[in-house]
């Protein structure tokens, strides 16, 4: 264990932007400008607030970001309320970097990549994606299947339309779960979605989601003849303690803190129950 990862260093909130009713991204800097420390697509930090509590939460920003870092942050309990209610020049302090990253430094390397994710689970992708983007020469096209409630809930929206669905070899698929006035796109859940665009069995899927989608889009890829070989997931809301000794990241002889929170789905013996 890395025990730099256990001092937390203190950031600056410079940006709030409302993502939906429910998600908030904060950009965070340190005291003197830059971000707070390296990190890898994938990967977590553990957020702070002293005095109210602590939570795992996602890297959303690229690492070829080098003026700050992102956090997008669903409001959903003491912490992420507390965290709701800030305003820029506050303070926070964050921990970090914890877990395994998707491979893109080598296994992804010029492989054709399917992205699927739902709802707030767009934020733990959006890291890769931007990287992506950054190194775009080290990489195939790129397929984005995105889905969540309504068009109200799609997180990073301007940040799809504007910057994902106009880069060159990116094609970005969105879909809401029923009819909304104002939507002429895709309506349907993210897994029958996935079925009918038929992607191409040669694509390495990257995946998260709400664990509901994670597990009938699993089962409709492997209908489609995908291998589980060619499907990474990440399981970071299980993490706890982010070191292993807490025991709450447990999924059979794994713990996600340590061995994940990114999986390929054939290192893993069994899904976790509520899957």
């Amino acid at each position: 264990m890395n025990t730099e990862t256990l001092i937390p260093y203190a950031g600056i909130v410079t940006e709030i932007t409302q993502q939906t009713p429910d998600v908030k991204t904060f950009r965070v800097e340190a005291p003197g400008g830059g971000k707070l420390f390296e990190h890898k697509p994938g990967q977590c930090a553990m957020l702070s607030v002293p005095g109210i509590s602590e939570a795992m939460i996602s890297i959303t920003s690229s690492p070829t970001n080098t003026e700050y870092m992102e956090f997008s942050v669903k409001k959903c309990g003491c912490l992420t309320e507390w965290l709701h209610s800030m305003e820029v020049g506050q303070m926070i302090t964050v921990r970090g970097p914890y877990g395994r990253h998707f491979p893109v430094y080598d296994e992804l390397l010029g492989k054709d990549l399917l992205i699927i994710a739902g709802g707030i689970g767009l934020a733990p992708v959006r890291s890769v994606i931007n990287y992506v983007r950054d190194n775009r020469d080290k990489f195939g096209t790129v397929d984005i299947v995105y889905g969540s409630r309504s068009k109200d809930d799609l997180v990073y929206y301007k940040e799809i339309v504007e910057e994902w669905m106009t880069t060159p070899g990116f094609n970005v698929h969105l879909t809401i779960d029923n009819p909304q006035e104002g939507w002429g796109g895709h309506v349907g859940f993210v897994p029958n979605f996935v079925k009918e665009l038929n992607p191409d069995l040669k694509k390495t899927v990257l995946m998260c989601g709400p664990p509901i989608m994670i597990k009938f889009t699993l089962g409709g890829l492997m209908e489609l003849g995908f291998r589980k070989e060619q499907v990474y997931t990440t399981m970071e809301l299980r993490m706890k303690c982010g070191i292993g000794k807490c025991g709450r990241c447990n999924i059979g002889n794994k713990y996600v803190c340590k061995d994940g929170p990114v999986f390929r789905f054939d290192e893993l013996d069994e899904l976790p129950n509520e899957y």
